[in-house]
Parts: C-alpha cells; sequence; structure tokens
C-alpha cells in the first residue's frame, strides 16, 4: 500500500504539473526558470537610517542566504523566479520578513526596528511552505541561535527544554525524550533538518540521536502535527535545523568548544562551509566526552558518564533551477545507565563486579571517564537527498532517506562486551511535495509521504517482536490571506501496516524453530487507516493585537512495543505485554491564542483542550487474590490497554523591554496541563508522567556595542525558574509518586570580541545552573524511581547540582 501511494503521488505530480503549466495564473511568471534580474537592496536601522553590516538575508525555500557590507547591501545573483518568502535578521533588532517578486529588479529596502520580538519570525515546520510566525494559526516556538549559546545543557532536547510547553523526561545526563503539552514517546514527532528521526521512538529512556552542536534553531509546533509527516505527531513536532547556507564566494569555518564543571564535560566541534557558484557544502565533526554528575544529597552518581562522536553535513548545487543536495547524518554515543543501589549502612553505591559480587563502590570508581555495566551503546547513521525544483510556476521538492539505527544494551558485568538487548532498525523514508501555482490568492500544497521499516533483534535478550512495516499517506494544504485575516487547513488520509515475526525459545533461552520451544512472540498482522484534518486562523487586529485559533484532528498507530512486548522494559521496573489489538488513538484539539506587542511590553497567551479517544498506557494485571501479578523474572506484570483521555493547559508570556532602554529585558512565562484519564478508580485518574505548572522569569541586558571597546553584542542574564509540587499523579502500584516543588536559579554572561574592523574574534559564553547547588528532583526524572538510599532514607537519584558552562566559538574565514 506504501508502493501504491508513492505511485499515486507522483502521478499526480507530473500530471498536475502537465495541466498547470500551460495556463499560467494572472500576474504570474511564465514558465521558464532561468534565473531572474539580481536581486539588490539595503539593509538600514530604521530609527538612525545608519546601515547595519553583517545583517543576514535569507530565503528560507530556496536555501539561499547572503549578509550585507559594510555600506548595508546586499545582493542574489542567481535566484529563480517567483515569489518568495525573504527573511532579514540582525542582532538586538526585529526579524523582517516579506515576500519579495525576484523577477521585478527592483532594489529591496529593509529598515530594522532596534526591538527584540518574535514578529518577523519566519517558520518553515508544521506549513507546506515557509510562513511569518504571526501569520500561521499553529502554536509555534522558535529557540534561535543566540538562546542555544546562552545555554548550559548537556544534549540537544536538554538546550531547548525550558521553552514554555516543552520539558523532558530524563534518565540521568545523556537520556532526554521531549515532552510537548504532557505528551511524549511515539506522540511527539522529531525531525532533523525536515527529515522524520526514526531510532527506536517508543522508548522513554532513548534520548534523541542528534548533535548538539549541528543546531543552529529549533522549532517547535504544539499540537497535532500528522498532516504533513504522519502517524506519530499526536502531540507536536519538533525540527533541529541547521545553519543557513554560506553565501556564493565563500569559504567559511569555525571552532566550539565547551567545558561544564559539575561532570566534567567536554564538546568540540569543527565546522567548514562554502559556496562557490552554487557549488555548496557544510561539514562537520564533534565529540563529547562526560564524567559521573554530582548533586548535594548524592555526591557523585555512579555510572552517569557517557561519550559521543559525531559527524554530519551535506554537499551539493544551489541554482536558478532550485538546489539539490545530499545529506549525511552519523551519530554515535556510549553512556552508563543508572542503578541507583546503595549500601545500607553507608549509603554508597554499589556495582556488580566481573565475577558477580556486589561491592561498594570507592573513589576510584567515579575517576576518569570510564563506563561500567550496565551502559548503552547507540550507533544512529542517516544518508538521504533533499531537493527543491522550480518548474515554471510550480515547485516540486523531493526527499528520500534510509536510516540504521543500532541500539545496544550490556548488561551482565561477568561479560562486559555480552550483547544482553540488540536492536537494528532500517528505515526508508520519503516526502514528495508540489506546491501548485497561486490561484485566485490561493496557495495550495498537494504531497505523499511514508517509510518503511524492518527491525530485527540481534541480542541474546528480547522485548519486542522483529517486524516490518509499511507507512504511507496522501495529504494536501491551502492557505489564503483575507485582508488581515489569514487561514489555513488541509486533509491527510495515512494508512500503516506491521508484520510482528513469532519467536520460539527453548529452556536456555536460545531461539528454536516453531514448535520445538516456547513461543515468546505469536507473532501478528496490523493494519491501521485513517484521516486527519485541519483549520485554523490568524487575524491581526491591528499593528499590535494578533488573535488566533486552530481545530485539529490527530491520529497516532500503536507502535510495536504496546502492540507485542513481552519481557522486562529496563528503566520502568515492570514487566510489559503488547496487545495486538489495540486501536489507533485519535484526538480533537482546540487552540486559541492571542498576543499583544508594543513598545513596551510583549504578551501571549495560548490555550489547548486535547480530548484523545482510545489513548493507549500500561495497566496492571492482578492475581486471583486482587494483587499485582508477578512476573517469573521479580518484576511486576503490566498489559497495555486503552481509554479516553483529556489534556487542557496553556502557556502564558511576557516581555517587558521599556523604551527607550531597549537593551532591558525582564522576560515571565507560566506553563500548565491538566491531563486525565475517564472512568478510571481513585489512584489512576491522571496521566502519567505530566509535567509539574512551571514558573520562569528571566532579566537580561543586551548591549550592541560596549562604548569604544572591541565587545560586541554583550549580555547579562538572571534567571529565576520554579517548579510547582505536581500532586496529579498517577499513583497506582507505585507507578509515580508526588514531586515536591523546588526553584532553581540560572545566570550567564557572553560577549564578542572583535578586531579593529569589527571583525568578531571570538564569542565567549559563561553559564551558571543551578547557582545555589539545590538539590531537587524533577517530576519526568526517571531516577526518581531507583532504589532507597537507607542511610538518609531519600528515594531515587537527585538530579545534577550546580555546574559552570564556559563556552567558546571562533569563526574562521578562507579565501
Amino acid at each position: 500500500m506504501s508502493r501504491f501511494l508513492l505511485t499515486t503521488g507522483f502521478l499526480l505530480l507530473t500530471g498536475g504539473v502537465l495541466a498547470q503549466t500551460t495556463a499560467p495564473a494572472p500576474g504570474r511568471l511564465g514558465r521558464t526558470s532561468a534565473a531572474a534580474a539580481p536581486v539588490r537592496g539595503r539593509v538600514t536601522d530604521a530609527a538612525s537610517g545608519e546601515a547595519l553590516p553583517g545583517a543576514t538575508i535569507v530565503f528560507p525555500d530556496l536555501r539561499q542566504a547572503t549578509s550585507a557590507d559594510a555600506d548595508g547591501n546586499f545582493q542574489f545573483a542567481n535566484l529563480p523566479k517567483g515569489r518568495f518568502l525573504m527573511q532579514v535578521r540582525f542582532v538586538g533588532f526585529t526579524t523582517v520578513a516579506r515576500t519579495v517578486d525576484t523577477s521585478t529588479g527592483q532594489p529591496l529596502e529593509v529598515a530594522l526596528t532596534p526591538a527584540e520580538t518574535e514578529i518577523g519570525q519566519v517558520v518553515v515546520t508544521g506549513v507546506s511552505a515557509s510562513t511569518e510566525m504571526r501569520r500561521s494559526p499553529i502554536p509555534t516556538s522558535i529557540i534561535d541561535q543566540t538562546r542555544l549559546r546562552q545555554t548550559a545543557a548537556t544534549n540537544a532536547v536538554d538546550a531547548i527544554a525550558h521553552t514554555p510547553g516543552l520539558n523532558q523526561i530524563t534518565t540521568g545526563a545523556a537520556i532526554s525524550k521531549p515532552v510537548i503539552r504532557g505528551l511524549s514517546s511515539n506522540r511527539v514527532i522529531t525531525l532533523n533538518n525536515g527529515a522524520k528521526q526514526e531510532g527506536q521512538q517508543w522508548g522513554d529512556e532513548h534520548g534523541i540521536e542528534i548533535d548538539e552542536f549541528s543546531i543552529d534553531r529549533a522549532e517547535v509546533i504544539k499540537g497535532p502535527g500528522s498532516l504533513l509527516y504522519g502517524s506519530d505527531g499526536l502531540a507536536g513536532v519538533i525540527n533541529f535545523l541547521p545553519a543557513d547556507p554560506v553565501e556564493d564566494g565563500r569559504i567559511i569555518g569555525s571552532v566550539a568548544a565547551n567545558y561544564q564543571t559539575n561532570n566534567y564535560q567536554q564538546g568540540y566541534s569543527l565546522m567548514n562551509a562554502g559556496n562557490l557558484n552554487g557549488f555548496n557544502w557544510q561539514v562537520r565533526g564533534s565529540g563529547k566526552v562526560a564524567a559521573d554528575y554530582r548533586n548535594r544529597y548524592d555526591g557523585r552518581v555512579y555510572n552517569s558518564g557517557f561519550r559521543e562522536l559525531n559527524s554530519n553535513g551535506y554537499v551539493g548545487l544551489n541554482k536558478s533551477w532550485g538546489y539539490s543536495h545530499f545529506t549525511y547524518n552519523s551519530f554515535n554515543q556510549i553512556l552508563g545507565l543508572i542503578e541507583g543501589e546503595r549500601d545500607s549502612t553507608s549509603g554508597r553505591f554499589l556495582r556488580t563486579n566481573g565475577f558477580g559480587d556486589t561491592e561498594i563502590v570507592t573513589g576510584r570508581g567515579f575517576s576518569g571517564y570510564g563506563l561500567d555495566v550496565p551502559r548503552q551503546q547507540i550507533n544512529h547513521l542517516r544518508i538521504g537527498t533533499d531537493n527543491n525544483f522550480i518548474l515554471g510556476q510550480h515547485r516540486l521538492t523531493v526527499n528520500v532517506g534510509w536510516q540504521q539505527n543500532l541500539r545496544r544494551e550490556f548488561g551482565n558485568p561477568r561479560y562486559y562486551y555480552e550483547q544482553s538487548l540488540f536492536f537494528q532498525l532500517r528505515t526508508v523514508d520519503y516526502a514528495v511535495r508540489w506546491f501548485l501555482p497561486e490561484m485566485k490568492g490561493w496557495n495550495t500544497t498537494l504531497g505523499v509521504s511514508g517509510m518503511q521499516q524492518q527491525n530485527q533483534n540481534k541480542g541474546v535478550e528480547f522485548l519486542i517482536p522483529a517486524y516490518k512495516l509499511l507507512d504511507g499517506g496522501l495529504f494536501g494544504v491551502t492557505k489564503k490571506s483575507f485582508g488581515k485575516l489569514d487561514l489555513s487547513g488541509g486533509l491527510r488520509y495515512d494508512i500503516r501496516h506491521i508484520t510482528a515475526d513469532a519467536l520460539y525459545l527453548n529452556e536456555d533461552e536460545e531461539p528454536v524453530p516453531a514448535g520445538q520451544g516456547e513461543a515468546k512472540f505469536t507473532g501478528f498482522k496490523s493494519t491501521f487507516r485513517n484521516v486527519s484534518g485541519s483549520v485554523g486562523g490568524a487575524y491581526n487586529i491591528n499593528d499590535k493585537w494578533l488573535i488566533k485559533a486552530n481545530v485539529a484532528r490527530g491520529f497516532r498507530a500503536p507502535n510495536i512495543a504496546e502492540l507485542g512486548s513481552n519481557g522486562v522494559h529496563e528503566g520502568t521496573t515492570r514487566y510489559e505485554v503488547g496487545e495486538p489489538n489495540l486501536k489507533a488513538e485519535t484526538s480533537f484539539q482546540l487552540d486559541g491564542g492571542v498576543s499583544y506587542t508594543a513598545d513596551h511590553v510583549s504578551l501571549s497567551v495560548d490555550a489547548f483542550r486535547n480530548r484523545i479517544s482510545n489513548y493507549i498506557f500500561p495497566r496492571r494485571l492482578a492475581n486471583a487474590a486482587g494483587e499485582d501479578s508477578i512476573a517469573v523474572t521479580g518484576d511486576r506484570l503490566f498489559r497495555y490497554g486503552q481509554g479516553d483521555a483529556r489534556l487542557a493547559g496553556g502557556e502564558v508570556s511576557i516581555d517587558l523591554h521599556p523604551h527607550p532602554l531597549d537593551w532591558l529585558h525582564f522576560e515571565n512565562s507560566f506553563s500548565m496541563v491538566r491531563a486525565i484519564q475517564f472512568d478510571q478508580p481513585e489512584g489512576q485518574q491522571y496521566l502519567p508522567f505530566i509535567p509539574a505548572d512551571r514558573l520562569q522569569s528571566e532579566l537580561r541586558v543586551n548591549f550592541r556595542k560596549v562604548g569604544n571597546t572591541r565587545l560586541h553584542n554583550l549580555y547579562a542574564r538572571g534567571g529565576v525558574e520554579h517548579n510547582f509540587t505536581q500532586n496529579r499523579i498517577f499513583s497506582a502500584f507505585d507507578t509515580e509518586t508526588r514531586t515536591p516543588g523546588y526553584t532553581l536559579v540560572n545566570v550567564g554572561v557572553g560577549t564578542e570580541v572583535t578586531n579593529s574592523q569589527d571583525k568578531t574574534l571570538f564569542s565567549l559564553y559563561l553559564a551558571v545552573n543551578n547557582l545555589f547547588d539545590v538539590a531537587y528532583q524533577n517530576h519526568l526524572s526517571r531516577l526518581k524511581y531507583t532504589d532507597v538510599n537507607n542511610a538518609t532514607g531519600r528515594v531515587g537519584v537527585y538530579n545534577m547540582g550546580r555546574t559552570l558552562s564556559v563556552k567558546l566559538v571562533v569563526p574562521l574565514s578562507f579565501k
């Protein structure tokens, strides 16, 4: 069926191109895709009229960018003819976005105002083509490069997890799983530069295989994202995007280094990029190593270190007909898994040595960057092609990729290299989008996307069956502006087929032919099909007030663990059994928002209500006495079931920036989620792992230039993050426990150091997280549920204590 959808999509696209190109729409260009006259312009300060040298000018849909010279002038010599969105950015100024007709040859004058608001921000995720954020009805957040560099983080998700409405489920410093408005795992789609990331997404204790150094910005879509990306987007979409392409005729590079004191984390990255007459490339290599982290209550947390070695990039052509890029991503990580067992007298951590004996971890156990058993090794490779063809009035994008995810778990202290669990997941993914010519103001996109997967078990233990998956979908989206009102919407039809293999084991737990052993997995086939839809609008009342509303129906097919698991799920302390007869989840979500932007204050309020039918969750199996059923492994027995659920909440943000003190900002945000299951007994009415209410406040000062010094873009910030007590928990079967509230203080300072020609020599960023070394447990930390420390009476392992991060970025330029 997946092949059928792909073939049908190509036929529709080809037929549509032949039919439409013969009848140009009024006011549109002809069939030729030859380059237009050079696009020239100038960027200035709206207040003073002075040039803004170094301003960045980007055409996101064409993957072309340049920067303004010393007089503020810029030029593109090789753009296709057509109407495309252009974005102009400069640090400390409001971003400007406008649609430009590249065929006119008229010079462009762009004046930026000195204020930091989200007006003019451009989003490329969750919409058919690049769109101004204020024109999109979908709730969206953008975390830009400036914010990412000022943040001290241990992984890619940790770097963005303080965004209102976004949280993370963690298992130590290396493993973070995104949570959007209370939903996680397969309900959140993760994209790497627009390509769907597939790496055993069902596991909460599995991290995201993306190099933190490669991220230039991240876009977070809060709401059903199934329309463009298919099943698994019930909660939303996170797209990690690389840096913009280099302007023609330049070769650049950078060296970045980061050190964090708490766990002695070292990170290094080397990047090179260039563009020579349309032949452009970007390559990066990076590494990271971290030892055991510490906190006030646990001291050094044994076996919490990790190592990474990554490479990524692309090479291709950008011409008047569009672009074609070959992409490559390799993520390689080894990390320790924290068990948290303690000696009952001293409270010290315990380990099992190579002879199978339990011993107290001494000081030597924390030296260096070594890792013990249990540990996890992840190798994720993706190669693909990213293409954008300008066909007269039409535009066609074709993206195809191949991914391999190797996930190994080593859990036998007697045999350090024995692979207890070993999943080999291979995925071929594709996405084709056809952008029709504008007709009577309507901008419409049709497309087809899907994937083919195969997962195999290669370890000595088994949790999920080997399986094959075929997935495909057809969609159409459209948008139009009616004066101050921007409307958009669309429909999608999906089908997914999963075939799970049977597995039989003998008394030694070794695979044998059918009929010669006990069935570990019986094998099954499941097919899911559904329709998703979305419609919404954004109304600009005036230059200051904006209101938005959106209605969406999402869809998620059950994952392989929910359908077919039969084994101990490490990190959950449960023996889990799947249910092959599960139905697909469907959601009906209402979103509404209002924002106000003025010279002195910016305010935004977003609210949502999400009703999910057939919500899937693990349910305890009771014995005849009504007590916990215990598996032969000694773990409590759970089976996946379904019910109905409702999530509601929202985010409020306010930014005070009193004019003329444009260098001063006081930013505040509050986010909350309420999540319940219908018709459940006491202790089971709340959904598990829902983030606590969170209040964040930050006072920040920014200065473009400090007097006659060589310090540019100097900033200093101080922030307070308060996580409220979480009492709304899934308390049955000791699944969750109450989490006390806590308050963290974070500070930072940084600047760019320039030469006499105002060229940046290097940028330096200092940040201190948890300044007062508060001992706390986040409600979404899985380490909360490790063993009790009988010496102190405290249960579980605590989060990281105070850490100082020093980050250095040195730009390079080549002739």
